[in-house]
This record gives structure tokens, C-alpha cells and sequence, in this order.
């Protein structure tokens, strides 16, 4: 008989789905926005067609000058649309936009922002009253000719703006790369880049000219930067290594899934040198760099200690789901013997559905693992993001051949606080409701 389930299996769903919870089960923290947005950049001023660049950006703050945001993209008449979903708590927010030249911003599909027109750098602010939970934030923006810039940010009214991860200035990257995965011999392609905030996917930095897979690059550039404490972030997918002002920061030269590092480091203001080393072994590729002036935020205190394994299913309390109700379905099967899955989206969606789970931890280092169930498990793509001391981590599961056991997301360190936790959602990137999701346990074993 076959792990997986046909169209009859699918009609026994019907029978076998309970009711569908009603809400979130437990309390829903602020600790969480999505980790980056989803960006779409478009080779004419009015969003249409197929997108010429799909990435993942740390935020959106970009000055491009007269240049383009991508070797993919035009320096001018190009547009672009940003989505991201934010948690906060209950409160009146001020947005803010800047941009040259138009703009427009949505907040739960309400239009707040509607400024679009050619126009020199310009800020616009509204203030909107935001409840608990998820909210949709969008913004489209299109860049006539001449300079190009756009940037968003918001707070709490009462409170001063959070600094947020700035991109480098437009075209002062120097880009090299390689087609070995030791930087080693001529390159095959050098370049000026605006930035370094990159996801190829399966794709190469250019067709043609560098290798889809075993490939390296390098980024250079002296930035003129003021003195201070500065935190860095840096997303990879593989191997990676950071220097500052001849420091090596962060170093992680090893094939990997797409992970996210940050650290902190004083500068004592002046040109300070920044370099960037990356290789891509095979599978995906990312390659994704920012910082902001000032500390990382400090973690709040330990709470009590827990247990050595630590293990949160579907019906506990320390799961939350969210998302439309009636797209969740319960089942009998997978761990403790009942399971919730949805079907996959294409793309992040207005009111998509995701879960968290929500451990007691002490502070500490653990191994993740999440429990795959045999049924209703078909997509290849699980995305699941783990929220640890250091940030953000991405790892991704093919359900489809690991249905009925323990599956290791790798280890962590963790806080011990409310900011521990692992998501997933419905968004895969597969073809639109072809794929099962199955939402079972997650277990953390100290290590």
C-alpha cells in the first residue's frame, strides 16, 4: 500500500476532517514579523507582465541613485511591489514613506498611500490604528528616470523609529565571480552593484557567464561611515565569510540551507573596508547583506527552566494557528494520533494560513526536529523558519519522503523567552493547491 494518498484518499479526508479550530489557539506575541519581504521588480512602470526579478529583501530602504536594483532590472521605467506580514501589538502606528517617484501603500488591503505620480524625494506619513495579530502591509512604487529611491518604516506613536538594516549606497559594491567555489584564477564576471541582497533560486547571477551551481563571489567596498556601534545581517545559502575594517566577522564557509548571522562590531568611524566572500555549491542560492547603526536588540531575561526534550504538538497550548479557519483540517494520524493540514499557496497571500509552535525552554542549545506525519503530506517544499537566539533560519523540508518520522532542522541557541519558536506556513512556491502541508509536532532536545 502507498505512503500517499490518491483521489479516494482525498475524499477520506472528508470524512476523517473535524471541525475546524475557530481561532488561534493561545496568545499570539508581537515578537514576530515575517523575516523579509517578498519583492517583484518589473521592466516598465505599471506592475504588468510576468516580473522580471522575484527576491527576498531585509527591508525596504534603498537610494539606487541613477542606477538600476538589479543587473536584472532597468535604472529607469521600472516598477516594484513589496509584501510583508508584521505582528503587533495593539496600538496607533505612523507610517512612513519616502520616495522618488510614485508610491502607494496598502495596510490590510486598505489603500492609505496613494501618491502615484513622477516626483523628487518626498515623504508621506499616515497614522492607523492597528489591533493584536497579523497585519498585510504592501507598497508598489515605479521610477520614471533620473534618481530612484524609495523607503518605508513605522512605530508606535510615542515611541522613536527602530533602526532598520540598510542596504549600501547605489553601485558601490565591486563584484566579482568566479566560476569555482574558491574564488580562485579571473573572474568570469566583474561589476558595480548596488547592493548585495540576492536569491537566485536555481537560477545563476547571469546566464551564460556564471555557473547556476559551483560558483563563488566576492564584494568589496569602503564605506564612509561614522563612528559607532554597528550590527551587521547576512543570509546565505552556502558558504560565507564577512570582513569589517579587517575583522573577520562572521564566518560560515560551509554548504548549508539558507541561514541568517548577525553580530556587532565598533567602528571607529572614517572608510572602513567591507568584503564578502560567498560560494554556491548546488540547489538554491542566496547571498543577502545589510547593517544599521547601533546594537542588536538585548534579549529579555530567562524564564525557568524546562526539561531537557521539549515537545509541542498540534493540540497544545503552545501552538497558535492563523489564516483562514476554514483552510485548516483536522485528522486523524501523525504524532499523539491527530494532525491539522491545509493545501499550499503559490505565494505569500492575503490571510495565508501559518502555525507556531511555542516551546518552554531554558536558555540554552537544542537540536529542533519536527514530526512529519505519513498523511497528507505532499509538498516538497515545507518552509520552516526557526527563531532562535541568533535570528532567523530557514530549513526546508520535502514532506513527501520523510512522511512518519522525526526530522532534524539542526541546532540552536535559544533564549529561553517567548521569542523561541518555529513557524510554517502554506506558502511553498509550488503550483497553487497541488500540494498537502501537514502540520504535526516539533520537539527541541538540549544538547
Amino acid at each position: 500500500m502507498t505512503r500517499k494518498l490518491g483521489f479516494l484518499s482525498l475524499v477520506l479526508v472528508a470524512l476523517l476532517t473535524l471541525a475546524a479550530p475557530a481561532g488561534a489557539q493561545g496568545p499570539i506575541t508581537p515578537q514576530h514579523t515575517d523575516p523579509t519581504w517578498q519583492a517583484y521588480y518589473w521592466n516598465n512602470t505599471s506592475l504588468s507582465g510576468d516580473p522580471a526579478l522575484i527576491r527576498a529583501e531585509a527591508n525596504i530602504n534603498h537610494d539606487w541613485s541613477t542606477n538600476s536594483p538589479d543587473w536584472q532590472v532597468n535604472a529607469d521605467y521600472f516598477s516594484a511591489r513589496w509584501t510583508k506580514y508584521i505582528d503587533v501589538t495593539p496600538g496607533t502606528y505612523r507610517f512612513s514613506v519616502t520616495s522618488d517617484d510614485g508610491v502607494r501603500l496598502w495596510i490590510d488591503n486598505q489603500l492609505v498611500i496613494d501618491q502615484w505620480s513622477i516626483h523628487p524625494a518626498t515623504t508621506y506619513t499616515v497614522d492607523r490604528y492597528l489591533g493584536s495579530g497579523h497585519h498585510l502591509i504592501k507598497m508598489e512604487y515605479f521610477e520614471e528616470t533620473g534618481l530612484a529611491s524609495v523607503d518605508v518604516q513605522w512605530y508606535e506613536q510615542g515611541q522613536q523609529p527602530t533602526p532598520q538594516p540598510a542596504p549600501p549606497l547605489a553601485g558601490n559594491w565591486n563584484a566579482e565571480y568566479f566560476n569555482n567555489l574558491t574564488l580562485s584564477g579571473t573572474p568570469v564576471l566583474s561589476r558595480s552593484e548596488a547592493s548585495v541582497n540576492y536569491n537566485w533560486g536555481l537560477g545563476s547571477p547571469q546566464a551564460g557567464v556564471v555557473n547556476a551551481d559551483n560558483f563563488s563571489a566576492r564584494w568589496t567596498q569602503n564605506a564612509n561611515l561614522v563612528a559607532g556601534n554597528y550590527t551587521f545581517w547576512l543570509t546565505a545559502d552556502d558558504g560565507v565569510r564577512l570582513w569589517v575594517n579587517g575583522h573577520l566577522l562572521i564566518d560560515a564557509w560551509y554548504q548549508q540551507a539558507a541561514t541568517t548571522y548577525t553580530d556587532e562590531i565598533y567602528l571607529p568611524g572614517g572608510p572602513v573596508t567591507i568584503e564578502l566572500q560567498y560560494f554556491e555549491m548546488d540547489g538554491a542560492a542566496v547571498a543577502q547583506l545589510s547593517w544599521a547603526a547601533g546594537s542588536a536588540p538585548q534579549p529579555p531575561a530567562p524564564q525557568p527552566p524546562a526539561t531537557s526534550t521539549v515537545i509541542v504538538d498540534n493540540t497544545d497550548s503552545g501552538f497558535v494557528t492563523g489564516g483562514v479557519p476554514t483552510g485548516w483540517r483536522t485528522v486523524l494520524g501523525g504524532y499523539n494520533g491527530t494532525m491539522i493540514w491545509t493545501y499550499n499557496n503559490y505565494s505569500v497571500q492575503y490571510n495565508y494560513n501559518w502555525a507556531r509552535w511555542y516551546p518552554q525552554l531554558q536558555t540554552g542549545w537544542y537540536e529542533v526536529f519536527v514530526y512529519v506525519p505519513d498523511l497528507y503530506t505532499t509538498t516538497g517544499q515545507a518552509r520552516y523558519w526557526i527563531r532562535h537566539a541568533g535570528g532567523y533560519t530557514l530549513r526546508i523540508v520535502n514532506q513527501s519522503v520523510t512522511g512518519g518520522q522525526w526530522v532534524s532542522l539542526g541546532t540552536y541557541s535559544f533564549q529561553g523567552t517567548s521569542s523561541d519558536y518555529v513557524s510554517l506556513s502554506d506558502v511553498t512556491y509550488e503550483s497553487y493547491r497541488t500540494r498537502l502541508i501537514g502540520f504535526d509536532a516539533v520537539k527541541w532536545e538540549r544538547r
